[in-house]
């Protein structure tokens, strides 16, 4: 059984939390959070913690708060040579206190405390310097159900950004189109079937196969009306020109 402690209690390790607790094999032997979590109740009876002098021994110790804050709570642990890590994409492991061992368990997945998530769902990116840390994160994340990967700093700072491109832009995309059927009293719910379907085919084919569409074809008369449409949209309709002259050039 590996002993583990979550430190934060933000989307993901609200959500990392949750499925060690359920997880066999493991054993969350508590949660820190520096302020207390409101109706915290209903977390179903998992220690809760905001002294850090009252953190007990642990096999693993995940730091899973925002990434301007992890190199502060790294210093502020009362411990020494145990295995810390965090759960950022973007940070190096320099970012953790060289008085523990140090890690990093990356979740490559959007994480909202209102949406359920299940694990087995979520690539875990592993790095550690040390063979036997390194093989008790995979055990972890097993034990998780999770698919593994061992990447570099730099690797997973790549991955982190083409993560941004897939989930928070075009995240943004949908918001815009939103905010355009909302207009002209349609409901969003029309495109559901497209997103779903447009996410479907990257599953089997390259995003450069998959494309479709006007700028893909270089029907002008059509990229030329959508503009029109878009001119009351100024800041919309530049986000059109340049990703559609992004397909254009992409597919000569």
């Amino acid at each position: 059984m590996i002993s583990v402690v979550i430190l934060g209690a933000g989307n993901v390790g609200t959500h990392m939390s949750r499925a060690i607790f359920e997880a066999k094999n493991l054993k969350l032997i508590q949660w820190f959070n520096k302020t207390p979590i409101p109706n915290f109740t209903d977390y179903w009876g998992v220690n809760f913690n905001s002294d850090l002098d009252q953190i007990p021994e642990a096999d693993l110790y995940i730091i899973a708060v925002s990434d301007g804050a992890i190199e502060n709570l790294s210093e502020r642990l009362p411990f020494s040579d145990r295995l810390v890590v965090h759960t950022s994409g973007s940070l190096s492991m320099r970012f953790l206190n060289n008085k523990n061992r140090r890690g990093v368990f990356y979740p490559l997945q959007t994480f909202s405390k209102t949406s359920e998530l299940s694990f087995d769902q979520v690539p875990i990116c592993i790095e550690a310097n040390d063979k036997k840390d390194r093989a008790l994160l995979k055990s972890v994340a097993e034990a998780l159900g999770c698919p593994t990967y061992m990447i570099s700093s730099e690797q997973r700072q790549t991955l982190h950004l083409a993560a941004v491109f897939v989930n928070n832009f075009t995240n943004q995309m949908y918001r815009l189109a939103h905010e355009l059927t909302d207009e002209k009293s349609l409901d969003f719910e029309l495109l559901k079937p497209l997103i779903l379907e447009t996410a479907k085919k990257v599953q089997t084919l390259s995003p450069y196969m998959a494309q479709t569409g006007p700028a893909k074809r270089n029907d002008k008369k059509t990229l030329k009306k959508h503009l029109k449409l878009l001119q009351e949209h100024p800041k919309i309709q530049d986000i059109y020109k340049i990703l559609s002259e992004s397909i254009r050039k992409t597919h000569g």
